[in-house]
């Protein structure tokens, strides 16, 4: 009991560790979760000694089965994850769910790192609030459980800020050796790496990291940068494969491909279609607006001003506040000025979001600070805390597809914004038509049908329906999702004999061909 009050974090994370055990077998499967997962699995073969050894090693087996759309992402995280993963599977976990788990633990690692970084502003208790008011954000949970890509990224970027921080605060410690410069720039340099060889724009964080050591005005240890830099470049390069023939044209490639990504889905956005390349600038704002809970915006100005405050009050503090301020501040005006193609909602730039729970921290702390007994702070914490709560039980599986009350929660936003854009709701769907469903049912599906026959039986025949769509006949079943209102579009007359749906937002529908 003593450490847990010395250290109420672990409250957080036991809690957390719990609610994840008993649902992480709800979460199903995502989009582009089974191509990457075998991404992950195939780059494996790229560290086989016995193939290089008889001579039969081949580097583009390493790629799997959909090597275009993955290389340029590094497999280091997939790589590294999946050994944890493989022994989830030998303990009779199905390959879907041990994913999800670890994805999930993954994520209660970077909330370490995350209270680990404001706890040099804030007391204890509000550090802990302030975690637990960012790792219930509805969309933060889900993709915690289902995002093999963007929330991996996005702790190891938090990670690699943190240490590149503390990094930076060690060399400024009195007057370093050259060896304690060299030995704190290991780990993280060798984080920096992993992050890159996740995604490209982990250097993102050595300009951060940059920025403050220059701050410092500490020259004599500027030279710790080489060591860094070179670990980091050899690890990444050690982590992804793809680069290994040609690093720096290869990697040149990456930037070229990433720039000029196609973009060719259409986003439902305030009620309207728009191809990806012209979504409106407020897209990225809005959707910031109305997918956090309601305090989140009000905590953050609030904090922002205290921290302001504090900067100018206590020098030592400004850099690391400002740059941290920069870190969220950089992204989102990049994104609203050059308004890149996008597709399903910020889930790309997650990465971006600890700032905004950073600065809510100090209006959590400040409340703190002035609230006077136990039961009131209790009771603020609760305040900040049940909408994210509510909304978490109310939508699950589906904590993603949450918008607030400015939206009209996400009842009202159903058909005015995207909702299950990654088709999780096939798991349910499958699942609950096989209780029903008649012997040797044929089930086309309208996008992704993979996903489907992962959790279908061998009663259940999937098809694809844009490619089988010939041999569509009377008495057959159609599995729609309603990502860009494709529910209405298809099959109008059709009846709907299931829906998976919370409230009134219906996430895909099966429908009987008449």
């Amino acid at each position: 009991m003593q450490k847990i009050r010395k250290h109420p974090i672990l409250i957080l994370l036991i809690i957390n560790l719990l609610i994840g055990l008993f649902t992480f077998r709800d979460y199903g499967l995502s989009w582009d979760e089974p191509l990457y997962y075998d991404y992950g699995q195939a780059s494996e073969y790229a560290y086989s000694i016995p193939a290089r050894l008889n001579g039969t090693f081949d580097l583009e087996k390493s790629f799997g089965a959909s090597a275009s759309d993955h290389v340029t992402r590094g497999p280091a995280y997939l790589v590294i994850a999946g050994q944890f993963q493989n022994l989830l599977e030998f303990f009779g976990l199905d390959m879907a769910s041990a994913w999800h788990l670890t994805n999930f633990i993954t994520f209660q690692i970077g909330l370490i790192f995350f209270y680990k970084f404001i706890r040099r502003w804030l007391d204890r208790w509000p550090a802990t609030v302030s975690t637990a008011f960012f790792a219930f954000q509805p969309v933060l949970w889900q993709h915690a459980f289902m995002n093999p890509k963007d929330m991996p990224f996005a702790v190891f970027m938090l990670i690699s800020i943190t240490l590149g921080f503390r990094m930076v605060d060690v060399w400024n410690e009195g007057s370093p050796t050259p060896s304690k410069i060299f030995t704190t720039s290991i780990i993280p340099a060798i984080l920096l790496g992993l992050t890159t060889a996740i995604r490209f724009i982990g250097p993102y964080a050595v300009v951060l990291i940059g920025l403050y050591f220059l701050t410092t005005k500490n020259w004599k240890a500027i030279w710790g940068f080489i060591p860094y830099g070179v670990i980091a470049l050899i690890t990444m390069y050690s982590f992804w494969p793809f680069l290994w023939p040609d690093p720096i044209g290869r990697f040149i490639f990456v930037l070229n491909a990433m720039a000029n990504a196609p973009a060719d889905l259409k986003i439902l956005f305030m009620g309207v279609l728009y191809p990806a390349y012209e979504l409106p600038r407020r897209y990225f704002l809005t959707l910031l607006t109305y997918t956090l809970t309601e305090p989140t915006w009000l905590l953050f100005i609030i904090g922002s001003f205290i921290a302001l405050k504090k900067a100018f009050q206590e020098s030592k503090d400004r850099a690391k506040l400002g740059i941290t301020f920069i870190w969220f501040a950089f992204v989102i005006s990049a994104l609203i000025i050059v308004n890149p193609p996008n597709s399903d909602g910020y889930r790309h730039y997650l990465f971006m979001l600890p700032p905004v729970f950073v600065f809510a921290g100090f209006a959590i702390n400040e409340a703190f600070t002035r609230l006077q007994n136990v039961w009131s702070k209790a009771a603020f914490s609760s305040a900040i805390l049940l909408p994210a709560i509510l909304a978490n039980i109310a939508l699950h599986p589906y904590q993603y597809a949450y918008y607030n009350t400015f939206a009209g929660g996400t009842d009202k936003a159903f058909r005015q914004y995207e909702t299950d854009y990654w088709l999780t709701c096939y798991r349910e769907a499958v699942m609950e038509f096989e209780k029903s469903a008649p012997d040797d049912a044929q089930l086309f599906v309208k996008r992704e049908p993979y996903i489907a026959d992962y959790y279908a039986s061998a009663n259940i025949h999937i098809r694809d329906y844009r490619s089988d769509l010939k041999d569509l006949t009377t008495g057959d079943y159609v599995l729609i999702n309603s990502r860009s209102n494709d529910d209405e579009k298809t099959l109008r007359d059709a009846p709907v004999v299931l829906e998976v749906k919370r409230g009134d937002a219906v996430f895909c529908v099966i429908k009987k061909v008449p």
